[in-house]
């Protein structure tokens, strides 16, 4: 069939994804708008980055009564999570239940991946074309991508020549892979590379991690929740939801007010060890200044290498592990299920690429400047090109042929994370510049949804049609996202996918809005009050 003769197929709004945000973004549009609304998603099902993200380990590192929409009641009351933190398989479940629930994939086509969105000022819509050749046409375009799920495979010479099977924990295969007897090497020690490693050494012949930046872990302390566990977070709901949307990440904990040197020393060793043995991402939460003052954080870092090295027994491993370049929870602050541990495994060993870097993959597996080191295996847990990457591998175009591409060539511009100037009608759900990957991540794209339904909502109901941020405004928040950033630890982890720094040639800006998401929310709440201060509408 040629271009001419495709039918184009039109609607009030497009959105791409289909996962937490596309899913809460089309019933918004549709249910609650009215609106006719399309979601085109590369999957063959609904999940968004819980769909390709089945790596042995994968697990979410926020707990499972907060990972979860608010929007309504009814849902919380009836879904049951089974443990602490849901695992991949229970969250693409929780997500197959809402797209039954709320009616939602008659509306979704699936197998769909968008190659181009084009802004056309004459008829003022959107021209979306997907990798088959299929066109769509809308008013509006949202992006619900998410932050990380482009694929981040590193250019190390000889990959093609590798005569074993190698795969990205991005991109795994949903039958999944069998190491038993496999001499397995992974490549990356972030927050997957910390989930996936000891599952892989449970059955493979020998594991060889393969590790750039050392990192801090605290124990996760996963388990089954009780049935009183379950019953309180129903009941407390309301308090759980007002907790989340108060507090700087988005989580149903608040962090403690005091300071680290406000204790004595053996007070803030009782501290951080009753958080090491309670687990998760509350340690962090133990005082208010772990990210303001490097001196405080020095003493969460030194106490999370002393664990390092009582845990590991070979203490030539154990100084590698502990031999951390960056502030504790300056990078995403990884929790586990026996992490440090599974070094202490016969068939386990590490290698510190920075002592030792890979020069090459070979056919019969890496070879580094000392070594070479055979394999059956080869798992990059080496990340994604995070925040910006989902959004610029589509050729997105605004008013008069301007590329998204272009205008980011030095880092992304926005406005709140949502619009950008020169894009007219064009959101972006949990964006560069918006809290996204520092939040808990539902808090975060509940509150965009909404806001993005309300704007839409103001539009139709004042007769307006065409919505774009200023290029003032989106001038300011730049700033103000680097002065936000500025004013923390984050911006010294100088290796951080948060600066972009995993992807060659990508520009070094610190992408989050770090100034916290109840003061993120104030802040957009502020603007739409104000007639939506920043904006420029027409008709």
């Amino acid at each position: 069939m040629t271009d001419a003769a495709r039918r184009v197929a039109e609607f009030d709004a497009l959105i791409i994804g289909a996962g937490f945000s596309g899913l809460y973004q089309l019933y918004s549009l549709r249910d609650r708008l009215g609106l006719s609304v399309q979601v085109l998603e590369a999957g063959e099902g609904v999940g968004g980055t819980w769909y390709w993200n089945r790596y042995p380990g994968a697990r979410c590192d926020s707990e499972s009564h907060s990972y979860c929409y608010t929007f309504s009641r009814e849902l919380l009351e009836e879904w049951q999570w089974t443990e602490r933190y849901p695992g991949d398989a229970e969250i693409r479940r929780y997500l197959d239940h809402v797209a039954d629930r709320f009616d939602l994939r008659r509306d979704i086509r699936f197998g769909t991946r968008v190659s181009s969105a084009h802004y056309d000022a004459a008829t003022n819509r959107w021209r979306v074309t997907t990798d088959k050749g299929d066109q769509f046409t809308a008013q509006f375009l949202v992006t619900a991508v998410g932050c990380l799920s482009t694929a981040n495979v590193p250019n190390i010479p000889g990959l093609e020549h590798f005569a074993g099977r190698w795969f990205h924990t991005g991109q795994w295969p949903h039958e999944g892979v069998d190491f038993t007897g496999k001499r397995v090497g992974q490549i990356g020690t972030g927050s997957t590379g910390i989930q996936a490693a000891p599952v892989i050494a449970e059955t493979a012949a020998h594991l060889t991690v393969f590790q750039r930046t050392a990192n801090y872990s605290v124990p996760a302390r996963n388990a089954p929740l009780t049935d009183e566990f379950q019953r309180w977070a129903k009941e407390h709901f309301d308090e759980v939801r007002q907790v989340m949307h108060s507090t700087t990440n988005g989580h149903p904990f608040a962090i403690d007010r005091r300071c680290v040197f406000d204790v004595t020393p053996e007070e803030r060793a009782q501290i951080y060890e009753a958080a090491w043995q309670k687990g998760g991402l509350q340690f962090r939460a133990t005082f208010h200044d772990l990210l303001l003052s490097k001196a405080s954080n020095d003493t969460a870092a030194d106490f999370i290498r002393h664990k390092i090295r009582s845990i590991v027994k070979d203490p030539v491993t154990a100084e590698k592990l502990a031999d951390i370049d960056h502030p504790y929870a300056a990078k995403r602050p990884p929790i586990d299920t026996d992490y440090f541990e599974t070094f202490n495994r016969a068939n386990v060993s590490l290698v510190d690429v920075r002592a030792d870097p890979i020069e090459a993959i070979t056919p019969l597996g890496i070879r580094t400047r000392a070594a070479e080191y055979p394999l059956d295996l080869i798992v990059f847990a080496t990340g994604f090109d995070a925040m910006t990457g989902p959004l610029l591998r589509m050729d997105i175009r605004g008013r008069d042929g301007l590329t998204l591409a272009e205008l980011w060539k030095a880092g992304p511009r926005n406005y709140l994370g949502l619009q950008v100037a020169g894009f007219p009608n064009l959101f972006t759900i949990t964006g560069p510049g918006s809290p996204s990957v520092l939040c808990n991540m539902p808090v975060a794209i509940e509150q965009h949804v909404e806001w993005i339904t309300d704007c839409i909502a103001h539009m139709r109901s004042h007769g307006l049609t065409r919505v774009e941020a200023e290029t003032e405004a989106m001038d300011g928040w730049v700033a103000e996202v680097n002065a936000a950033a500025n004013a923390t630890l984050l911006p010294q982890a100088h290796h951080s996918w948060y600066l972009g720094a995993n992807v060659p040639g990508k520009p070094r800006v610190f992408m989050p809005y770090a100034g916290g998401m109840a003061r993120y929310r104030k802040i957009c709440t502020e603007v739409a009050a104000k007639g939506y201060q920043g904006f420029a509408f027409g008709s």
